[in-house]
């Protein structure tokens, strides 16, 4: 890994991200990571549920982008920081910003916040039991005034759409391709990243 960012004392160091094939790196350093630190969380581990959450969004939002790389990257903080249930999403926004923009950085941010509305306004909605047992360290339900805040965000309606392909990417055996399939469209939202700077 190229440099890296020094937190306060209290935080691991986390990369900066530089580059595609950086990034490339570490999402096949998802396979066989997950997101508790004894594994006893969801079904498959990072690197299955990245690929199925991007499948999802690939094929019910083709034309977005920056939506499918969201739902390839949103659980990357959990590879950074394992167990850190309430920030992982700040954190891999974080670290994505630079390379990919502000977009797929926001929609990472929004995973989390997503499910905390959708607890709010949807209480019927269906989790998986990590996310159900996830959701208080992450705050719960949001208020009344949260939900008003959050479905202000003019990414909030993407945000739940990854949120959904979240919940469903969980599926024991699927196969739904492979990492490298992806490193076509990582250089593309890369590239416009860059072009517009």
């Amino acid at each position: 890994m190229a440099a890296t960012e020094h937190l306060n004392h209290a935080e691991r160091a986390i990369p900066t991200i530089t580059d595609v094939d950086e990034l490339m790196d570490l999402l096949l350093a998802c396979r066989g990571a997950w997101g508790t630190p004894d594994h006893g969380g969801d079904p498959v581990d990072l690197h299955d549920h990245a690929l199925q959450t991007a499948a999802l969004l690939r094929r019910s939002h083709p034309a977005d982008k920056e939506l499918q790389i969201a739902g390839l990257l949103h659980d990357l903080g959990h590879l950074l920081r394992p167990g850190d249930d309430a920030g992982h999403g700040d954190l891999a926004a974080r670290v994505l910003a630079p390379l990919l923009g502000a977009r797929v950085a926001r929609l990472v941010q929004l995973h989390v916040p997503a499910k905390r509305y959708l607890a709010a306004v949807e209480p019927a909605h269906t989790l998986s039991p990590q996310s159900a047992r996830t959701l208080l360290d992450q705050g719960g339900a949001m208020s009344r005034s949260e939900a008003a805040r959050f479905a202000a965000d003019p990414e909030a309606g993407a945000a739940l759409i990854l949120r959904q392909a979240d919940d469903a990417g969980k599926v024991i055996g699927l196969n739904a391709g492979e990492m490298e399939d992806w490193r076509p469209v990582l250089e593309l939202v890369a590239g416009r990243r860059s072009r517009s700077r």
